[in-house]
């Protein structure tokens, strides 16, 4: 499986594969035919609050490891943020679309190509991340050790 993140005001091409939109927002400006959005999962898009906060403070210089420290305290929040019920249940639907589908290509409104919602689910799908707290194919066991030590105490 190929995932691959776009911005949705890009043309669609073959080459697109399942076509997912994570905005929580339909894009200003744009019909449903020339979107050509084969699913949108509105629940993966970070709140509102997380977007306004990270919007205020995406300018600012200070980084660490080369990565800015608003975008690494974005992505903290947002993973926090899918491991809530709303979120959990639309994570599952993209494992399972990324599963049976060749490519997938998330789509995004924001105008930041780099840093987005997108990237991060991205990085979860490709496995560069842990996924959040309870999902995945290693939570159970990860359950079961923590009652095991629980256990032992």
């Amino acid at each position: 499986m190929t995932v691959a993140i776009k911005r949705v005001y890009e043309p669609a091409s073959r080459t697109d594969g399942a076509r997912v939109l994570v905005d929580r927002l339909w894009p200003r400006g744009l019909t449903k035919a020339r979107a050509a959005v084969d699913q949108w999962l509105r629940d993966l898009a970070p709140s509102d609050e997380l977007r306004r906060w990270y919007h205020a403070h995406s300018d600012q210089a200070a980084t660490i490891r080369g990565q800015s420290a608003p975008w690494q305290s974005f992505r903290k929040k947002y993973l926090k943020e899918l491991s809530q019920p709303e979120a959990q249940d639309a994570l599952g639907q993209l494992y399972q679309l990324s599963h049976k589908r060749k490519r997938v290509t998330l789509l995004f409104g924001s105008k930041n190509e780099t840093h987005n919602n997108a990237a991060v689910l991205k990085e979860l799908l490709d496995g560069m991340r842990k996924p959040p707290t309870g999902t995945g194919p290693g939570a159970i066991h990860v359950m079961r050790k923590r009652d095991a030590a629980v256990r032992r105490r």
